[in-house]
């Protein structure tokens, strides 16, 4: 019989940090340190770092490195920072997740290796991808499942990597058929599978959470709207887990679905957490309508986002 997945060092919810620029486009260390203030408050159990909700793709690697030293020197272990290290190259991710580690990073979130729209590389040379990276960390690896990889990683190839390589014990599952996917990994990968986890803004979480999924990596700016659906949910309470979900639904659907990585800059500047919710160029701001109705939404449910800086 298959065993079930071990207690894991972490679990709850991890939101996605946004990077703060000023509107020239240059890094704002100050907004990024009330940022990084403000989740916490926002009763987050960890946060994570230089994910494609960061903006990841628009840094440089002097940057990276800036706003790592910047968000782990400024939390000092008030609560444990994931840090995402993606790259194709191999000897890049497995340096930027070494300097990571070398930091304080808690743990590495790293996507499969792609580039672009056709550049994807088979299962043994993933494989093989992550098994060097776990030969050079001594922390946890979360395999980031997401479509902008195009990269197919079956439950199975999952399984079998958290099964045989030693630092790969994370799941963050973001593709279509989420909950069945966690589901078939975590009967697969029993204990080695420590945190199968819920993506994407928390799209799917209640079904996630079904499914098993401990843990969720969502936007940054209201924690404290989901936290306690997935501590209703982890204790049992299925109908206060539910309507909690369904009266936040609204904003986590106007943040997956039309406002993407700008909505907790949107909402962190109208709460004065930051002073600028500009993304870096080439990447347009957002439409001033679907800013309204994300604030228009977002006031309705009172978030301490919007009162925070205030």
């Amino acid at each position: 019989m298959t065993s079930t997945p071990r207690t894991p060092r972490y679990r709850g919810i991890f939101p996605v940090a946004p990077t703060t620029f000023a509107q020239d486009g240059t890094l704002d260390l100050p907004s990024q340190r009330r940022c990084l203030d403000f989740m916490i408050d926002s009763g987050v159990d960890g946060i994570c770092i230089l994910a494609n909700f960061s903006e990841q793709f628009l840094l440089s690697d002097d940057e990276r490195e800036v706003l790592t030293r910047t968000a782990l020197e400024h939390i000092a272990g008030r609560v444990p920072v994931i840090v995402a290290t993606t790259h194709t190259s191999t000897a890049v991710c497995v340096e930027r997740s070494r300097r990571a580690q070398a930091m304080g990073a808690a743990m590495l979130m790293v996507m499969p290796p792609y580039h672009g729209a056709t550049f994807r590389f088979p299962e043994r040379q993933i494989y093989d991808f992550y098994a060097r990276l776990s030969d050079a960390v001594s922390i946890p690896i979360m395999v980031q499942d997401a479509p902008a990889a195009g990269t197919a990683l079956p439950a199975a190839f999952l399984a079998r990597m958290a099964q045989e390589i030693e630092q790969v014990s994370y799941f963050k599952i973001e593709t279509a058929g989420a909950a069945s996917k966690l589901r078939e990994l975590i009967a697969l990968g029993g204990e080695a599978v420590e945190g199968p986890w819920d993506g994407e803004e928390a799209i799917t979480l209640l079904a996630d959470l079904d499914a098993g999924a401990t843990g969720a990596m969502t936007g940054g700016a209201f924690a404290d709207g989901i936290r306690p659906i997935i501590e209703a949910h982890r204790q049992g309470d299925a109908d206060t887990a539910f309507a909690l979900y369904q009266r936040w639904l609204p904003l986590i659907n106007h943040e997956n679905r039309q406002a993407g990585f700008l909505a907790a800059k949107a909402l962190m500047k109208a709460g004065g957490v930051i002073a600028c919710e500009a993304p870096r160029h080439p990447c347009p701001g957002l439409h001033p309508e679907v800013r309204s109705g994300l604030l228009a939404i977002a006031r309705r449910l009172d978030p301490l986002v919007l009162r925070w800086g205030r």
